[in-house]
């Protein structure tokens, strides 16, 4: 009893501060011209958008909200159907002395316009002499769905620097417009060369103590539409490279769909790379017990019985890689992590995946230490940096980690090249170097 006690008093110490990590809205007042822009929300409109906005699409199982005014935009509940449209960002208004210039200036949410959504799940099915079978009125409406939505990729690709797509999949707490600021952020961070997705599932807004448990079970429900929405983006035509990014409980939620494509790759005789055109999996500051990642990144590898081509073939070669890796950057000082470690009994989270945890505790898990072999295919990445308070959130506040995310997609530089951040531990582990000691 005293022990549920101490973790109550404990968890009503920190878990505001996870609240406050997550929640990163901001106000600003918008000139009547990127207003008027937003509302019309179409191809020529958008070409014509001033600097300082950024038009990004999304995709998304919340619910829809809808404001007083007619606007349109989704909170934290689930819905049935998946749907996509744009989301127009603008960044705020700089005057005084203090002005912020550049990446560093806040992004919020202007309006978001909704241009498709596919069949509530599960799909509806009928009896038939041979069985059971999706109705053709549900085919066709998820065929049109995707279509669309392929489409609006397509036009996108067209006029992009790179053919290549950058999604990102958010964490614990964040609202819609958390999630789609965060993806503007991420995207002008790469110099808007790709197109960038928002990919938002029901989180935030359940309260502070029943919130994160709620935020996870919404994310197991979010998996089978993220695995079916991959595998759409993969198709669309003009696409060559796919980049998944994800953070915190987000992580998870990638995984589990990740391992699911893998498993279907591997049953085709394929690979996730050759089959979905993933290039980069990355996970910022995992919200997931390590061995529990293991089990999802690795468990083809352990599955020797697993249909392959048909029939199990344990010693059968695997189907190229291709460009496929996979990079999880972990803090030893996120608190956030450590309190999530600490609620579900951990030995080590990922997030906090550090050399140095893995030596000290002797876990099982620490064949990632001994498997060099996974150098090339996978990279650890320490930071040692503060990064706040919490030090939850530097994919998008520290300019190293910055930078090193811009040389692994922009630039298709391997750890250890010049132009990366990195110093090496003891490969595939690797430490963000401190800023002033860079030599590369």
């Amino acid at each position: 009893m005293r022990l549920q006690f101490t973790k109550l008093m404990t968890a009503c110490l920190i878990v505001p501060c996870l609240l406050l990590l997550s929640a990163c809205t901001t106000e600003s007042m918008l000139g009547d011209d990127i207003a008027r822009q937003a509302k019309a929300g179409n191809a020529d409109h958008e070409a014509a958008l001033p600097e300082a906005t950024r038009n990004l699409l999304y995709v998304t199982d919340r619910a829809p909200v809808e404001a007083a005014d007619g606007t349109v935009s989704y909170g934290a509940q689930r819905a049935r159907s998946v749907s996509f449209g744009t989301v127009l960002l603008a960044a705020e208004k700089q005057s005084g002395q203090k002005a912020i210039a550049g990446n560093d200036v806040p992004l919020h949410v202007v309006s978001t316009r909704q241009i498709g959504k596919f069949p509530p799940s599960p799909y509806s099915v009928e009896i038939t002499a041979k069985g059971p079978r999706r109705t053709p009125a549900v085919v066709t409406a998820h065929e049109q769905a995707a279509a669309s939505l392929q489409a609006e990729i397509s036009r996108r690709l067209a006029v992009a620097k790179r053919k290549e797509v950058v999604v990102f999949i958010h964490g614990y707490n964040n609202t819609f417009d958390d999630a789609a600021t965060s993806t503007g952020d991420i995207c002008r961070t790469l110099s808007s060369e790709f197109v960038c997705i928002v990919l938002t599932w029901p989180a935030g807004g359940s309260g502070v103590f029943a919130g994160y448990n709620i935020d996870r079970e919404s994310g197991e429900f979010a998996v089978a539409d993220l695995k079916r929405v991959i595998r759409i983006i993969s198709q669309t035509k003009g696409l060559e490279r796919l980049h998944l990014i994800a953070h915190s409980r987000g992580t998870d939620v990638l995984l589990s769909a990740v391992q699911q494509l893998g498993i279907e790759a591997y049953a085709s005789r394929s690979s996730p790379s050759l089959s979905y055109k993933i290039a980069n999996v990355i996970l910022f500051a995992p919200d997931i017990d390590l061995d529990v990642a293991e089990t999802k990144l690795f468990g083809v590898v352990s599955d020797p019985d697993m249909s392959f081509g048909g029939k199990s073939a344990p010693a059968a070669a695997f189907p190229p890689l291709g460009a496929l890796h996979l990079t999880v950057y972990s803090s030893p000082n996120d608190k956030a992590i450590a309190l999530s470690s600490w609620l579900f009994g951990s030995v080590v989270r990922l997030g906090r995946l550090s050399s140095d945890s893995l030596k000290e505790k002797n876990v099982g898990a620490n064949s990632l230490w001994e498997n060099s072999e996974l150098s090339g295919i996978a990279d650890f990445i320490e930071y040692d940096g503060g990064a706040g308070f919490i030090g939850h959130s530097y994919f998008l506040s520290d300019r190293l980690v910055n930078r090193d995310m811009v040389a692994l997609i922009r630039d298709r530089l391997k750890a250890g090249d010049p132009g990366r951040p990195l110093v090496e531990v003891k490969r595939p582990f690797w430490r963000v170097a401190e800023a002033g000691k860079l030599t590369n």
